[in-house]
């Protein structure tokens, strides 16, 4: 799937890098058990100027809203269905030219918690896959919410009360079913607090330059590694975030560089002044609305095919239906490596 030098149309034909434009959707900083959305989206595409604004001029007279900007939500109305499915389609302008990397927020979060104690991947994804079944919806919810509260580098709180309401969840859920192999993972995570406290004490020091519960910051190394894998290097051109300070893109760059990934920079700009990003802008809407509807078991059959064809196969997914669904179920693998994930 990341054949780059099938993809057609080049951003730019400028130097010896191909230029990659991106956007996202689904940003809720730190919250990701709380916030408004629960799947994270990165598009990127391949495209000139001029087939992105093209395409932004067909959008605007097939929908004809009076709105100065589009964003996905236009494309997203059922009366707009049909210029939905003329965007995605493989005869619309970005189908072989574009891909999206999902994020299932509470699966990162389960990731990164198991990730951060005990380093070991596969736990995360036992852990995630059992956890609901075994525990049941009220005990896993409180699970996730501790974990995002452990990791979160903002607190309102006394700076030890997250680790006292992770380790106590913990202790709760383990004592309540005593013998599975879920509850093997939490004997684990209980012996760690002293990382744990650790972790914590580091952010009386200043908040870290990298969030570990950011998804941005990783998406875009991973994004790079997708459309460099031909051996030719790309430059990212990304709508401007407050995430993205130069410190931050001086990190995605070195990221990017000891994983061997051929990342020639990261430029910033306004969405509305790049049709190249405006366009990646609707992608990451409508991929993250789509995917969200598919997790939730209220997919549309329909879009969802449209979808797949688009979706990163190192996709951070934990669920294995809607992973399924989304993508072939050896290519949505939560245990593929990919750059930048830890």
């Amino acid at each position: 799937m990341s054949g780059n030098r099938e993809y057609g149309e080049r951003g730019r034909a400028e130097g010896p890098f191909l230029e990659i434009a991106c956007d996202e959707s689904g940003s809720d900083g730190e919250n990701l058990t709380g916030g408004n959305t629960d799947v994270f989206a990165h598009a990127s595409m391949s495209l000139s100027v001029a087939t992105a604004a093209a395409a932004v001029r067909e959008i605007r007279d097939r929908i004809r809203s009076p709105a100065e900007e589009y964003k996905a939500n236009h494309l997203l109305r059922e009366k707009h269905r049909a210029v939905l499915e003329w965007l995605l389609t493989p005869d619309g302008p970005i189908h072989g030219r574009a891909r999206v990397h999902l994020m299932e927020k509470s699966f990162f979060v389960v990731d990164r918690a198991v990730g951060l104690l005990l380093g070991d991947p596969g736990a995360a994804l036992a852990l995630f896959r059992g956890g609901r079944r075994t525990f049941g919806e009220e005990g896993w919810r409180a699970f996730l919410e501790a974990a995002n509260q452990l990791l979160r580098v903002r607190n309102n709180g006394e700076p030890g009360a997250p680790v006292e309401v992770f380790y106590d969840t913990v202790d709760a859920l383990r004592r309540g079913r005593p013998d599975t192999d879920v509850t093997g993972v939490l004997e684990r995570l209980a012996a760690t607090r002293a990382r744990a406290v650790s972790y914590r004490a580091a952010f009386l020091d200043g908040p870290p330059l990298i969030p570990v519960l950011n998804p941005l910051l990783p998406a875009i190394v991973r994004t790079a590694a997708l459309w460099s894998g031909d051996g030719r290097p790309v430059r990212l051109v990304h709508d401007r975030q407050n995430m993205l300070t130069p410190d931050r893109i001086a990190w995605i760059e070195e990221t990017a560089r000891q994983a061997g990934v051929g990342l020639a920079g990261l430029r910033l700009v306004v969405a509305r002044e790049d049709a190249r990003v405006q366009v990646a802008d609707f992608l990451a809407g409508i991929a993250r609305k789509i995917a969200s509807d598919e997790l939730n078991g209220r997919g549309d059959p329909a879009l969802t095919a449209l979808l797949r064809p688009y979706v990163d196969p190192a996709s951070v997914w934990g669920d294995p239906r809607s992973r399924a669904l989304l993508a072939a179920p050896a290519d949505l693998d939560p245990t593929v490596p990919a750059a930048g994930r830890r």
